[in-house]
């Protein structure tokens, strides 16, 4: 993916939003690790801010959780687990 930094949209946005379709599309799965920083600046070439506002992002739609000293993993939703333990 190529950032638009002429576009309306703001790079952190436009990351956030690639990465949420991985996580939603499967591509990484939940219990995974996301790209570390490192991995994500060489894919993109931004600054590693704006890949923090990316994450933070996802953060707030808790779709990932730093997992401290390993790296950002993607949240395994309610949804999946809540039902259909219940029955």
């Amino acid at each position: 993916m190529t950032i638009d930094r002429e576009g309306p949209v703001p790079p952190y946005r436009q990351i956030a939003d690639a990465l949420r379709e991985r996580i939603k599309s499967g591509d990484i799965p939940p219990g995974r690790r996301i790209p570390s920083l490192v991995e994500l600046e060489q894919q993109y070439g931004v600054a590693r801010d704006t890949l923090r506002k990316a994450v933070q992002v996802l953060k707030d739609e808790d779709l990932v959780e730093t997992v401290q000293g390993m790296g950002i993993f993607v949240k395994t939703q309610p949804a999946e687990t809540s039902t259909e333990t219940e029955s």
